[in-house]
């Protein structure tokens, strides 16, 4: 089974900014509706009114918590019961006993709405508007029920029920399915940017291993032949299976040296393909990856050394980084040759100050060729720099 990709930087980004609207958007309704019962209560001192106002801040309290569950998106299943029947509680409350003060009758109905909003995220989607259009009946008959009690009429175009309850009883189901919607489109996209990517590495295994296959399956099937030829021919002509027996060790030489120079190719990969298949890799990995290029150099070694280093950096930007841009850029002078690769993923290669094996095989290849390779880190920005200075005269040489 394969694991679940671990989002990055940009997803957690933007679950915080779901979260924050949707938190924001309860905050605000509840300290609206709070506002007015704490109005109610300075004008009349009556104890129905303080009850209300106790049980709407716990119900804004539970209702700020819920919104977490909402992270596994529209229809994602419920948390435990208790954290629902907590929901629910104080806000079905403040419905029933606003029904017995004229003053609340509509305000009292909206801690019932939001939380039936908020359940209704986390079910299918039959379920869930059921359960909306259920809420909508629970505030609808809420005033008439209330009027039957207390035997007063609602005004509905007083200061706030009216436009409060036609504004959020609208707004606040929309918002919290259209910020989901969002969200999972985001985790879509992440998990679409992982897949890229390993369809990346597993495409160059694959070639790998087809011209593998083609080197040693060809050769191992003449060395099978051939040496039961041999085998046969040891009791019959001694000469003869002498001749198979030779063939036999030069074939399996031959496909040594073939192996040998499959692996050397794949290992030493030309630098200019190498940058434009390190743009590709992170490009399908979800970064925008720019080249910029003066003329490479002429020496074997040093663009073999340049190779391996553009690829254990991309390596490494795919596997620790999470990063959005990456600039890789190569400067000739008269006085050094420098390679850059730098990008925007926080703790992308390495920490500064600190080596990885595989910035420390970079450095080793390097040495050869006169080279130097240094990483910085800005905090500030997010921005991992690795650095690689090459002597003109050192990296020249064939």
């Amino acid at each position: 089974m394969t694991a679940t990709p671990t989002p990055v930087r940009s997803v957690q980004t933007t679950w915080l900014f779901t979260l924050g609207s949707m938190v924001f958007f309860t905050v605000f309704l509840y300290a609206c509706v709070a506002m007015i019962l704490l109005a109610d209560f300075a004008a009349t001192g009556g104890a129905l009114d303080a009850v209300l106002l106790v049980l709407c801040l716990a119900a804004a309290a539970v209702n700020v918590r819920y919104c977490w569950f909402l992270r596994v998106g529209r229809g994602g299943g419920m948390p435990r019961t208790a954290w629902t029947l907590a929901l629910l509680a104080p806000a079905a409350f403040v419905w029933v006993i606003a029904l017995f003060s004229s003053n609340a009758a509509l305000l009292g109905a909206i801690p019932l709405w939001m939380a039936l909003c908020l359940i209704a995220c986390l079910l299918p989607k039959r379920p869930r508007w059921l359960l909306l259009t259920g809420g909508v009946g629970l505030i609808a008959v809420h005033p008439f029920l209330s009027d039957a009690i207390t035997g007063s009429t609602v005004d509905f175009t007083d200061r706030y029920s009216a436009w409060l309850l036609a504004v959020y009883v609208v707004a606040l189901p929309v918002m919290l399915l259209s910020s989901l919607w969002w969200w999972e489109i985001v985790v879509m996209l992440d998990r679409n940017r992982h897949t890229a990517a390993e369809l990346a590495v597993a495409r160059e295994r694959l070639r790998f291993a087809a011209d593998l296959h083609d080197i040693q399956g060809h050769h191992l099937q003449v060395i099978a032949l051939k040496s039961e030829l041999a085998e046969r021919l040891l009791t019959v002509d001694a000469e003869a299976a002498r001749v198979h027996v030779h063939e036999t060790r030069m074939i399996a030489k031959q496909a040594l040296e073939e192996t040998r120079s499959l692996v050397a190719g794949y290992r030493e990969v030309a630098l200019d393909d190498e940058l434009q298949n390190a743009r590709e890799v992170l490009t399908a990995a979800g970064a925008t990856c720019t080249l910029d290029v003066d003329p490479l150099p002429a020496g074997t070694d040093l663009r073999r050394a340049l190779a391996m280093t553009v690829r254990e950096a991309t390596t490494n930007i795919l596997r620790h980084s999470e990063a959005g841009r990456v600039g890789i850029r190569f400067r000739s002078t008269a006085e050094a040759y420098t390679l850059e690769i730098g990008n925007d993923g926080v703790g992308a290669v390495s920490s500064p100050g600190t080596s990885g094996s595989g910035l420390a095989g970079l450095r080793e290849r390097l040495l050869p060729v006169g080279g130097e390779l240094e990483t910085s880190f800005d905090p500030d920005a997010g921005q991992f720099t690795l650095t690689v200075c090459v002597p003109t005269r050192v990296g020249a040489r064939a």
